[in-house]
């Protein structure tokens, strides 16, 4: 295993980081998850505020198409969930992963390989579970999938791989 670089280590305490150090954070991974890569995943923005967060996605046909050339939905599902995963861990300062106990997504129209984006939010933030919401877009600003997501905050220091 390749060494992890500090900004891709998440911490046991909450830090205090505005919005664009959270963005240059992700921007500055050294060591993304393989899904990440596969799905073409690039942070847009984030907002603490709104616990919110924008993500393009950039899929490739021969990675992640169906035999209609479209994007597999499970591939599409995958998409919504690192929105709403990372969405619920900014609410968390860095400290949680929330694994996903249930997730519900309805498929409005065919997603296409190539530059897509999607959005995650968080519903409802509590000590044992958290309620998460996601849709994803076409780049003419269609939507083409949503997904609802119930998951339990986890912190780093008690999360088992």
């Amino acid at each position: 295993m390749g060494e992890v670089a500090p900004n891709d280590v998440a911490l046991d305490a909450p830090q205090v980081l505005t919005d664009e150090a959270i963005l240059a954070r992700f921007h500055a991974s050294k060591n993304p998850p393989g899904s990440a890569r596969t799905l073409g995943f690039h942070m847009l923005s984030v907002s603490q505020a709104e616990r919110r967060v924008e993500i393009a996605f950039a899929p490739a046909v021969e990675a992640v198409g169906n035999p209609m050339g479209q994007v597999q939905g499970g591939f599409v599902c995958a998409m919504l969930d690192e929105c709403m995963s990372v969405a619920a861990m900014i609410t968390s300062g860095m400290t949680c992963v929330v694994p996903t106990l249930e997730m519900k997504t309805s498929f409005l129209r065919p997603a296409l390989p190539g530059p897509l984006k999607g959005v995650g939010w968080v519903v409802r933030w509590g000590k044992t579970v958290c309620f998460l919401e996601g849709e994803l877009y076409d780049p003419e600003g269609r939507l083409l999938a949503k997904a609802s997501a119930t998951a339990i905050p986890t912190p780093f220091s008690k999360f088992k791989k």
